[in-house]
């Protein structure tokens, strides 16, 4: 019970810290730019028109709400993370009580491919289970945040928003961008590890403590997978907020998708996949129309 509470209370710190990153990071999900792009340098010099990054953008919510404002939505969350830890920790002491049940085949070594397979897929069914449970507080995560486009205050109170979701949408509503968010967790951890298997067994040298091996390796193949499936985050949080009452799931934001792959689709075709996914150096792409509000600038 320490362990997990101790767990929590490091996930809630981190929630906390990274908060502001994130509320503009679904914000330029969105597609909301509330700054005009601003004429600078790429890093080889060259003058290129710039969107706002992650300070300019923070700097611009302070402005219009207060420091409060970068905490938005940040109640849900931090429920998501308190519930999803205790979750994910109670699936895997399960798995390990069956494991270890009279009868049950002797642990592996620990370098063995099936063993990595196992382990790989009980984290799988802990993650998973860990999502589903929360994904209803995610969903009001986002609309809160989102509601700074509109300067809406539908979702102003965690318990509020589950029976306005309820009441619009139904028991569904609690779980849109549901499946593209799992298919993308899944893909990025069997990555991942299965990534860093094949590092440590055939790149890294012998003399290379196992303990220092599964660090580094897991760290690179972390950042790696996490990069090739950032398209299923950026889908599933639009599909969190599309078309539910609120301006940045609407358009000139986001038209009307009839589903997540729809969704997807028209992200490919625009060359928007990796909207969000950087916060700095955030280069206006030719042909690329942003929409801001002017309002702000008179």
């Amino acid at each position: 019970m320490a362990g997990e509470a101790s767990q929590v209370l490091l996930g809630s710190g981190l929630t906390v810290l990274s908060q502001p990153l994130m509320y503009v990071k679904v914000l330029v999900q969105v597609g909301y730019e509330p700054l005009p792009p601003t004429l600078g340098r790429n890093i080889f010099g060259r003058q290129v028109y710039q969107l706002p990054g992650l300070f300019a953008y923070a700097k611009h919510i302070v402005k219009v709400d207060g420091r409060a404002g970068l905490f938005k939505g940040l109640v849900p969350r931090l429920c998501s993370s308190a519930i999803g830890t205790v979750v994910h920790g109670k699936v895997l002491q399960y798995q390990e009580a069956e494991k270890d049940e009279p009868g049950a085949s002797k642990k592996e070594s620990v370098s063995s491919l099936e063993q990595v397979l196992k382990e790989t897929s009980r984290e799988m069914v802990a993650r998973s289970a860990a999502t589903l449970i929360t994904h209803p507080f995610h969903v009001i995560t986002l609309r809160c945040m989102v509601q700074f486009i509109g300067r809406e205050t539908k979702y102003s109170g965690t318990l509020s928003a589950f029976t306005t979701i309820y009441r619009e949408e139904g028991i569904l509503g609690f779980f849109a961008g549901l499946v593209p968010r799992l298919l993308g967790d899944i893909l990025s951890l069997w990555l991942c590890n299965m990534l860093a298997y094949l590092i440590n067994t055939y790149a890294l040298e012998n003399g290379v403590s196992m303990t220092e091996m599964k660090s580094y390796s897991q760290a690179v193949t972390g950042f790696f997978a996490s990069m090739l499936t950032y398209p299923f985050v950026l889908v599933s949080n639009l599909m969190a907020v599309n078309n539910c009452g609120l301006a940045g799931g609407l358009l000139p934001y986001a038209p009307t998708y009839s589903s997540w792959l729809d969704c997807w689709s028209q992200l490919h075709k625009e060359g928007n996949m990796s909207r969000g996914n950087s916060l700095f150096f955030r280069k206006v792409p030719a042909g690329k129309r942003y929409v801001w509000d002017e309002r702000r600038f008179r």
